[in-house]
């Protein structure tokens, strides 16, 4: 009988709908806004958790799932076969420095949002939709419930609140959401498992051609700190290393239209959206990190890019970068790397390259995308959503935004890279009641807190690396998120688009 499912006759778009739940607690949205078959099939949309646990600071042998694992195992059940794969479950926020827990790294020396290093919400209810069929469901579980009768009533409850929402949204020419938060059905959220450090100033340089965006690296910094790394390289410690530098910007507009603006600038397979206190996460990642379904998991590292041209420049960046020799070792090294990620969780033999260096092209950029499966092994005792946790603690954080191999990769960041990176190049993921598992990696992607917004870009670096063009690469993949920022912050985008056909 649960859950109660509704489907809706013209629906909301994923972008409206993202407004009209604004003011509520914690919402987060999973939207596929650029569609590639299967890749961007579905959309999901939920808020208010009725549980949710947040890690401030990392410690080496912390298990952060520790909280969450007996609140989905109450909570577990099988997923209704023909709807979309995430019918409510946990979701939030993986970041970077959350690889503390499964090995001893060192931080970096500044931390300017503070953003937790984890936060996770479980949701009993989720708005779906499906853009190759065209159809929208309401999903409503009723947990915490667990008994027949008051699980029933707490999923009508949630199923009356949420549609009423949908059907009285005031519609695009407000352009923001009054709807209000939803009262008296939140369960408290899990304890906390850490205090937050206080932040250190750094030290900020304007980013030319950027008014009022300043960056933790001058140009001059950046290029002798790729260097750098390419003296580890040749000295032996690593074969690849990221580096990023962080940009940072005043911001005290509305993150959901920050979110609209990026969404349009930069549209991707994998964009996002979390709100949580006074910090939000604004994504248009093209990456995913991990999925889980049937027992396969699967993992699309990006390593490679050129900057889109005009016309039939467009398709020689395209040819030139598809017969890269050095793009070309940077992908293969990373697939290599993940490939032994998954041999810790994957059935011995099982793990297969069914995509290597295939270009893929995005609004600012196109990319070298590879993808690795492997069949996770089967433990009679464990629970599904069991296995996907275990997954995340062999492969997080991604090889393609760390580098090879992995731990003297991280630690090179760590000494090199001047500012923590917080949730970039961390990940943004639901793992379903039945443990259905996707999760993208947060690059392309905004934080805003307390007036501030900031953006990162980063890139591979290896032997044959130019340090010139490793700094231009950051600021080409920078700009679809600079552009975002200018036009939401100048008022125009104020409007809400992508409704549903």
């Amino acid at each position: 009988m649960l859950p109660l499912i509704e489907e809706l006759e013209d629906a909301l778009s994923p972008a409206e709908a993202l407004a009209a739940f604004a003011a509520w607690p914690d919402v987060v949205l999973f939207e596929s806004v650029l569609r590639r078959g299967e890749l961007g099939r579905y959309s999901f949309l939920t808020a208010d958790p009725f549980a949710s646990t947040q890690i401030e600071r990392s410690t080496y042998g912390l298990d952060p799932f520790v909280e969450l694992r007996p609140v989905l195992q109450r909570c577990e059940t099988e997923a209704v076969a023909g709807l979309p794969p995430f019918q409510g479950g946990a979701a939030g926020i993986l970041s970077y420095e959350l690889g503390g827990c499964w090995e001893r790294l060192p931080r970096a020396a500044h931390d300017e949002l503070q953003i937790p290093d984890a936060w996770v919400g479980v949701y009993d209810w989720v708005i779906a939709w499906d853009h190759e069929s065209d159809r929208v469901w309401v999903i409503s579980q009723g947990f915490p419930e667990t008994e027949r009768f008051a699980r029933h009533q707490r999923a009508a409850k949630r199923l009356a609140d949420v549609t009423a929402v949908l059907s009285g949204w005031p519609g695009l020419e407000r352009g923001t959401s009054e709807t209000p938060a939803p009262s008296g059905l939140s369960a408290p959220g899990l304890p906390s498992q850490a205090q937050s450090s206080p932040g250190h100033p750094v030290k900020r340089f304007p980013l030319p051609g950027h008014p009022g965006i300043t960056s933790d690296f001058d140009r001059d910094g950046y290029l002798r700190t790729v260097e750098r790394v390419i003296e580890y390289i040749r000295a032996g410690d690593i074969f690849q290393a990221n580096l990023s530098q962080r940009l940072l910007g005043q911001w005290n507009g509305s993150s959901v239209e920050l979110y609209q603006s990026l969404r349009e600038s930069n549209p991707a397979t994998f964009a996002g959206y979390l709100a949580h206190d006074d910090w939000a996460i604004v994504s248009s990642s093209p990456e995913r990190f991990v999925r889980v379904a049937g027992g396969v998991a699967e993992t699309r590292p990006i390593k490679g890019t050129r900057r889109r041209q005009k016309a039939e420049a467009d398709l020689y960046t395209r040819d030139e970068l598809r017969q890269s020799e050095k793009d070309i070792a940077e992908n293969v090294m990373i697939v290599d790397l993940l490939r032994n990620d998954l041999s810790r969780v994957c059935e011995a033999g099982s793990i297969e390259v069914p995509q290597l260096c295939v270009v893929e092209s995005y609004e600012t950029v196109q990319h070298l995308v590879s993808e690795i499966r492997g069949t996770l092994k089967s433990d009679s005792g464990a629970s599904s959503f069991a296995e996907s946790l275990r997954l995340i603690e062999a492969v997080f954080p991604g090889g393609s935004i760390t580098g090879a191999p992995k731990v003297r990769a991280m630690e090179i960041i760590a000494e090199l890279e001047l500012t923590e990176r917080g949730p970039y190049c961390g990940s943004l993921f639901y793992c379903g009641f039945d443990g259905t598992f996707d999760s993208s990696i947060l690059i392309r992607t905004l934080v805003s807190r307390g007036g501030l917004a900031q953006c990162s870009a980063g890139g591979g670096i290896v032997a044959q690396s130019d340090p010139v063009a490793e700094y231009e690469e950051t600021l080409h993949k920078a700009e679809g998120m600079l552009r975002a920022l200018r036009a939401s912050s100048v008022g125009k985008t104020r409007h809400v688009s992508g409704r549903r056909k």
